[in-house]
């Protein structure tokens, strides 16, 4: 902290990666409830460079709007360093990780700085055993993956799509479990930020986990428990597997009914991107969709934290970026075909 500034990742306009700026701004002040936390690290997510590109995918009328400059990411690991009135689970020097203020994304972390704020409820103690790069490619990769299993969805980033937010595996106490024991799951883009902790999390409910990437990720995947594996670029999914009881789909896209024959009759599909896959084909086989917006929670956080320390759970690093270099980190995270995820290391671990 360099008389009350710090330096940070912004953008003044949206475009493309090279819209990010490495420049100095203020360091912002904790708000009643809120800690304020020397970023170690953080993570790279898809909202964030969806946001720097303003949500071009999404209809104008439907957009988030993002008040610029703006300082990208929601996803941090750090040490706390100020304290503000009413925080009560908190003290200075406790370390920990969190996605912070999701879906909010004009009133966001903003995680690409040497400091942010977060409100207390959204963090949780980071794992001695992690270092603070894979606490930060934890938080919504994970959190997505344990609320798609376990419930905490809500509305998407726009608020416009009724979902259903049912939780597959009823009780949020049930890691490891056998919820899932006799079922067949499907991850389509298994070896991505959020596949890959699918993969690990529905296998320790007892699934049979089939994973779905290119034949580089085959070793890393099998290593996270996949029983089978199919090399999208070798052979179709929906001709190699069949009678799979669920399937979570990362890559989403205007071809994901593709995946449709791999399923059975009354299967179940969880989409964490959007894709079209042809819901009347699917209604008329009794298929049915249930997915929605990953939001903050510290206390689910602090679930996979155990999972974290025991070693049940992995993180998958892709690579690892310098604060100053986040161009290139989003360059990289467009560039696709990810093994894991990627961070940006902001001071030393």
């Amino acid at each position: 902290m360099r008389d009350g500034t710090m330096m940070a990742i912004q953008y003044h306009e949206q475009g493309g990666p090279q819209v990010l700026t490495y420049e100095a701004v203020p360091v912002p002040e904790p708000a009643h409830g809120e800690v304020l936390v020397r970023v170690h690290a953080a993570g790279v997510n898809p909202p964030d460079w969806y946001a720097r590109r303003g949500f071009a995918a999404i209809p104008p009328e439907l957009r988030p709007k993002i008040p610029l400059p703006a300082i990208p990411g929601s996803d941090l690991s750090g040490t706390v360093v100020a304290v503000a009135p009413g925080v009560t689970r908190w003290q200075v020097g406790d370390a920990v990780f969190g996605m912070v203020r999701f879906p909010s994304l004009g009133n966001g972390a903003r995680a690409y700085a040497e400091y942010a704020t977060a409100p207390e409820d959204h963090l949780a103690a980071k794992p001695a055993g992690v270092s603070h790069v894979e606490a930060a490619g934890v938080p919504m990769a994970g959190l997505t993956a344990y609320q798609q299993l376990f419930g905490g969805l809500g509305t998407g980033l726009t608020g416009a799509e009724p979902r259903d937010f049912t939780p597959l595996v009823p009780g949020a106490d049930a890691l490891p479990g056998t919820a899932l024991a006799g079922r067949t799951v499907l991850v389509n883009g298994a070896a991505g930020g959020v596949g890959h902790f699918l993969t690990q999390l529905t296998r320790l409910q007892g699934a049979t986990v089939v994973a779905v990437a290119s034949g580089r990720h085959e070793t890393f995947l099998r290593s996270l428990g996949a029983e089978r594996f199919v090399d999208y670029t070798r052979q179709s999914p929906a001709e190699a597997v069949h009678d799979v009881d669920h399937l979570f789909d990362t890559v989403g896209g205007p071809q994901a009914y593709r995946l449709l024959p791999a399923l059975r009759d009354g299967g179940v599909i969880s989409p964490i991107f959007y894709g079209d896959f042809h819901r009347e084909d699917a209604s008329a086989r009794g298929i049915t969709f249930r997915s929605g917006q990953v939001r903050s929670d510290g206390a689910q956080l602090a679930h996979l934290a155990r999972l974290l320390d025991d070693g049940s759970l992995r993180v998958g690093l892709d690579s690892t970026y310098p604060l100053a270099d986040a161009a290139k980190a989003h360059e990289r995270a467009e560039r696709g075909h990810i093994q894991g995820k990627i961070v940006l290391a902001v001071a030393p671990d």
